[in-house]
């Protein structure tokens, strides 16, 4: 029995010397409400730790609290509790450091150590990165909702650049992102290899990765070389920046020199393992110096007397402590005495991701910021901005397929614009280094003000923050600038303009035809034929005519047949005259009487034909707006609700508004009316005759519809009053257009910003270089150019009578030609016809008086009742023979006249 009572006795006591050798540090760790992982692996490394503590067994005695932000009052009054019983250390791993608690700790002699997250040197070398680049925003993306909220009360409170935090990638965000105004300058993503994979593979097929070096990856494990884009699969037009931890730390994480990193290694849970470890070699170092670590009751009810950095042994011998440890950790901590905090030495690689190359940019610590690798240099990458435009030709034009007329479309299916403007824009993003897409309004217009006081249209967009620079056909005018602000100077001046078709010449090849009216010509015909027969009849019947009257004609004079007659009539019309005339004094007088009328004739139609073929060129078009208004044959029109047509609505309002202010006085005046008395009404009521023509023809729905209708109009009787560019446009280019008049209400076309940006200053600037550069000059030639008239045929006043008037003339000549020939072609065949059938009826004629005669002479002799005997003659030779087969020769004598004069 005794034997057992002094083994119990033994046993006891070296129980107790056990654990009094032990050492209780009782560890309060503060967690945020949202936060699970951290006191899981705080839970996994702490028996670690003890087993590792040595000879002099640590025991922590751990109690954590969750903090809720939105019941602070509350997760205070834990914190109280917990130290009211005692408190050796406070570990803070709470976002951002619950200061209230850190001075409560301080302020009792409580050793309090805040922890930094394992996403914060990501964030803080993008941060620096993204300043480097002169970035003002920044779309974060995150992969899981801890980091997210850690990495956004960071930045708050250490971060200039303007925020825009999104936890997850969805057909929804991607949406609103590109919904966003203004849009982003730069996009990160945070997250591991196999989530980074899904967020940025949705960000692609969204539309959002279109341009270089505004992207940026930050990988948060060791995976990132397995990332698709980087092992090979690189699809991508665009360069990306990849931000991943340094192998380097990494290994100095598992403590070795040289190796191959884990690429699954958390390097979290690594850090949090590292820091239980620091805390426990303090705490040993402590103890093994002879101070005391037992715990410290506080009540928060009473405030503690601050103690200050010398008499708060404790507090100071852990932070000597620590500070020694910590370099004994190979570089892997670093401590900020300021704020009490330990982070982790993080080493971060910059790389740029180009196509399939992955090349060295540059590097980032926390003491030496981003440090650039040799031969690299980090530019701001190029802004983006939004810039609004509307159709206005020669301004911004959807540039369309010359052969389907179908508008071009480039390689992502945005249509392509062309234009002055556009060019405008491009050499506007080259100087000020920025990305931009063109948007559309909805409504396609410049805008309109509605009676709610809001814009529709390009002014709209630019108001609401839809673009962030508006640039196009945009007058600056007052009712606009209350919106919106203009930038100086204007690039361009513009006003109002009036275009006309040129008449048509109605060209005829049977011109001269048309100078006489059909009965006028009727007349002719009739009066010719008239004195033909006329002419006829009288040498016919006239006892002095040459045909009866040989006495005193005995030459051969000219017989005035009816044909004869009719050619006499027809030939007087010709210079020539008609050749001789009638012998009677009767025919005579006629011929004298029908000359008369040749000459007058021929004279009108002289003068009536100079003047037909000239009276086009000598008409007179109007010459500006006031004889516009003032005559009634032309008709004019203006695009509905476009800013001419509100332009003519004000200056009719204008018209009426001092009509009624001058009725005003001249009635209710008590002075003198002799002042009021006036022959006319002072002002003219010209806009309002204008737009009432205007709205009697009605206005047209676009410019294309106005331009139309003036080509239609071939009499010059249509006028279209329109924006002087466009029309100068379309007048270089259409030979069929001319200008009237002179550009009146000019106003001067100006880039749009919103109100208050920041842009104004740098536009104003480049235009102002631009300018001195002549470079607009070069624009308004390239889209006006006057050199293109040259194809168009010139209308000289003073040019020749063209063949196209007079090719008639010439068609009757030859119709002339071609019927003489049919004529002569006639008269041959009819003489041969006549000569054959006169041929045939005298040898019938002959051989019938040959035939009648011997049939006669027969009878005579058969009446004798005798025979005769036909005897031969003798030949007789007259010394003459004739060849055989020769013809005989027959000598004609003339026989008339049968009395030769002197004959006796």
């Amino acid at each position: 029995m005794w034997f057992h009572s002094t083994l119990r006795i033994i046993f006891f006591f070296f129980f107790l010397n056990c654990i009094l050798s032990q050492s209780t540090i009782k560890l309060l760790v503060l967690i945020e409400k949202s936060e699970t992982n951290t006191l899981k692996i705080l839970n996994d490394i702490l028996p670690d730790i003890e087993k590792n503590s040595g000879p002099d067994k640590i025991n922590f005695d751990m109690i954590a609290i969750r903090v809720d932000r939105e019941n602070s009052k509350e997760s205070f009054q834990k914190v109280c509790s917990v130290v009211f019983n005692g408190v050796t250390i406070i570990l803070d791993t709470t976002y951002t450091g619950w200061d209230k608690i850190r001075s409560y700790a301080l302020q009792n002699g409580i050793i309090y150590v805040r922890s930094s997250g394992s996403i914060i040197p990501y964030v803080n070398a993008v941060d620096d990165l993204l300043l480097k680049k002169n970035a003002t925003d920044v779309a974060l993306i995150f992969g899981n909702e801890e980091e997210l909220n850690h990495s956004l009360y960071y930045l708050i409170g250490n971060s200039i650049i303007r925020l825009v935090v999104i936890d997850e990638l969805s057909d929804l965000t991607i949406t609103k992102i590109r919904t966003m105004r203004p849009s982003p300058s730069y996009y990160v993503i945070y997250a591991s290899t196999d989530k980074m994979e899904i967020l940025f593979r949705t960000a692609i097929h969204g539309g959002l990765v279109k341009r270089d070096a505004i992207w940026n990856l930050v990988f948060t494990d060791m995976d990132y070389k397995k990332f698709s884009l980087i092992a090979g699969k690189n699809d991508l037009n665009v360069t990306v920046g990849i931000l991943s931890m340094s192998s380097e730390y990494c290994c100095r994480l598992v403590t070795e020199t040289y190796c191959t990193c884990p690429s699954d290694i958390q390097i979290g849970a690594k850090y949090l393992q590292k820091l239980m470890f620091l805390l426990m070699s303090t705490v040993i170092q402590i103890q093994e110096s002879g101070i005391n670590l037992e715990p410290i009751k506080a009540n928060c009810q009473k405030n503690g007397v601050l103690a200050s950095a010398d008499n708060n042994i404790t507090v100071n011998a852990f932070i000597s402590a620590l500070r020694d440890k910590i370099e004994d950790y190979n570089g892997i901590f670093l401590y900020r005495e300021d704020q009490y905090l330990i982070s982790y030495r993080a080493i971060i690689d910059i790389e740029l991701l180009d196509g399939k190359n992955l090349e060295p940019l540059a590097n980032w610590t926390k003491r030496n910021g981003i440090v650039e690798a040799a031969g690299k240099e980090i530019k701001p990458s190029k802004r983006y901005f939004r810039v609004g435009t509307a159709e206005a030709l020669p301004w911004s034009t959807i540039k369309k397929n010359p052969e389907t007329g179908e508008p071009m479309k480039d390689s992502e299916g945005n249509i392509i614009w062309e234009g002055y403007c556009i060019d405008f824009i491009e050499t506007l993003s080259i100087k000020m280094n920025f990305d931009y897409d063109l948007i559309i309004p909805a409504d396609k217009t410049f805008g309109e003000k509605l009676s709610n006081g809001k814009w529709t249209g390009l002014i709209g967009d630019l108001a609401r923050g839809e673009t962030d620079i508006a640039i196009g056909a945009l007058t600056m005018t007052s009712e606009r600038e209350e919106v919106i602000d203009f930038v100086a100077p204007y690039f361009e001046q513009s006003g109002i303009l009036i275009v006309m078709r040129k008449p048509v010449r109605k060209t005829s090849l049977f011109k001269f035809m048309t100078v006489l009216r059909v009965e006028v010509w009727l007349s002719i015909v009739g009066a010719l034929t008239l004195t033909a027969i006329m002419i006829w009849l009288l040498d016919k019947y006239s006892p002095y005519s040459a045909k009866n009257n040989k006495k005193n004609y005995p030459y051969p004079c000219r017989e005035f047949t009816l044909k004869e007659s009719f050619w006499f009539a027809l030939t007087s019309f010709t210079p020539q005259g008609g050749g001789e005339a009638p012998k009677a004094l009767s025919s005579r007088t006629l011929v004298a009487a029908y000359w008369l009328f040749v000459v007058l004739m021929l004279a009108t139609f002289t003068a009536n034909l100079a003047a037909f073929l000239t009276v086009e060129r000598l008409q007179a078009q109007v010459q500006s707006l006031e004889q516009l208004a003032r005559q009634s044959r032309i008709n004019y029109t203006v695009v509905a609700k476009s800013p001419t047509h509100q332009y003519f609505i004000n200056m009719k309002n204008a018209e009426e508004k001092l009509y009624n202010v001058w009725k005003e006085i001249t009635l209710n005046s008590t002075s003198d009316q002799v002042e009021y008395r006036v022959w006319d009404y002072p002002i003219k009521e010209q806009y309002g005759h204008i737009l009432q023509s205007i709205t009697a023809v009605g206005p047209v729905r676009n410019v294309a519809e106005g331009f139309q209708k003036v080509i239609a109009s071939e009499e010059a009787e249509f006028a279209f009053i329109h924006d002087s560019s466009e029309i100068k446009y379309e007048v270089s280019r259409n030979c069929n257009l001319t200008e009237i008049g002179e550009t009146f209400a000019e106003q001067p076309y100006a880039v749009a910003v919103q109100q208050g940006s920041h842009l104004q200053e740098e536009i104003s600037r480049n235009i102002l270089e631009l300018q001195r550069n002549r470079y607009f000059e070069s624009l308004t030639a390239k889209y006006w150019n006057s050199s293109l008239k040259g194809k168009c045929a010139v209308a000289d006043e003073n040019e020749g009578i063209t063949l196209e008037s007079l090719g008639g003339v010439f068609i009757a000549t030859l119709f002339g030609l071609a019927l003489a020939m049919i004529t002569l072609a006639g008269e041959v065949i009819y003489y041969r016809r006549k000569n054959t059938v006169s041929g045939k009826e005298q040898k019938q004629e002959s051989g019938g008086r040959l035939r009648s005669g011997n049939s006669k002479f027969i009878q005579r002799i058969t009446q004798k009742g005798g025979k005769i005997q036909i005897k031969s003659s003798p030949a007789i030779s007259l010394g003459l023979s004739r060849r055989r087969g020769s013809k005989t020769r027959i000598s004609h004598i003339s026989v008339h006249p049968k009395n030769f004069p002197f004959n006796d």
